[in-house]
């Protein structure tokens, strides 16, 4: 097969992880920076170039894409898709997940128990929105990623500050339940094609609440419960993923779903837990072709 890598960075762990399993398994790989596609739409057919050269012949594409470029990205996914390549990140499902607000949305529509959250687009109710909270709310930019923009307010007036400075510089922002019984630690699922491979647990280290590995939180393999299975790949199903990482907070009231990731970072979920989640996600794209082929 004829595998495309959408990734910014050929050097981070993650592509260089999926273009490892690729190649152990006899398939030709591609890295392919997004961001420098060109895309064509001309008299009814759909073109790809890359660096002034056409990008076909391709079986399928493992999408990377860093939230500052969704938009584009999704994009560049579509275009594939609209060309029939298989892909293991739909454009839809990348927009859906990707927006902490839609996300939360479509989350709360099936059912699945979130942490409560608010949005205002009036900054005049922020008060009167606030006061609905305990003292210690979460603030949180809506398009956020890796812990940046999420800040712990401890007072409602420190929180009003905060939504309001968001609000100046045009950010869109939310107002979140804080969940004191989780410790600041989180549990993060692995998903590929409605199968968990992985789980761990994250701490946040001493004096932050923010778990996130990028922002100095450590690691370990965590056992979870069937409940804890079921929210995770019912969150997936109804987000129209196939591979996804599942955040979720143990609370009083159950598990919490904090947000669900659509291109989630191997490196901390590989080397916690020993297993080669690259190699389950080329495994998965084989049998995504020999359905393909079916058809």
């Amino acid at each position: 097969m004829n595998i495309a890598i959408l990734s910014r960075n050929p050097a981070l762990y993650s592509t260089q992880s999926l273009a490892r399993a690729a190649r152990v398994k006899h398939h030709y790989v591609r890295i392919i920076d997004y961001t420098n596609c060109d895309l064509i739409m001309e008299d009814g057919n759909l073109t790809i170039m890359y660096h002034g050269q056409v990008i076909k012949d391709i079986d399928a594409i493992i999408p990377r894409i860093g939230a500052s470029h969704t938009n584009y990205g999704a994009a560049v996914i579509r275009q594939f898709e609209q060309k029939g390549v298989i892909t293991t990140l739909s454009s839809d499902a990348l927009l859906m997940s990707r927006d902490k607000l839609t996300c939360s949305q479509i989350l709360a529509s099936k059912g699945l128990q979130i942490p409560r959250t608010i949005v205002s687009n009036n900054s005049l109710m922020y008060g009167e929105l606030l006061n609905t909270f305990d003292d210690n709310i979460v603030i949180k930019l809506i398009n956020g990623t890796h812990g940046i923009g999420v800040v712990l307010a401890e007072s409602k007036g420190q929180a009003e500050s905060i939504l309001e400075a968001f609000n100046k510089t045009k950010q869109k922002s939310m107002m979140q339940e804080f969940i004191a019984e989780a410790k600041g630690a989180d549990i993060r699922i692995f998903v590929v094609d409605q199968e968990i491979v992985g789980t761990m647990k994250r701490q946040a280290k001493p004096g932050e609440f923010r778990s996130n590995l990028h922002r100095g939180g450590s690691s370990s393999v965590e056992p979870i419960s069937a409940q804890e299975e079921k929210v995770a790949l019912d969150a997936v199903k109804h987000l129209g993923l196939k591979i996804a990482g599942v955040d979720m907070l143990r609370s009083k009231r159950g598990p919490l779903i904090l947000e669900v990731n659509a291109s989630p970072g191997l490196e901390g979920i590989e080397t916690t837990t020993k297993v080669d989640i690259a190699g389950r996600i080329i495994n998965f794209i084989e049998r995504s072709i020999k359905i393909q082929a079916v058809k």
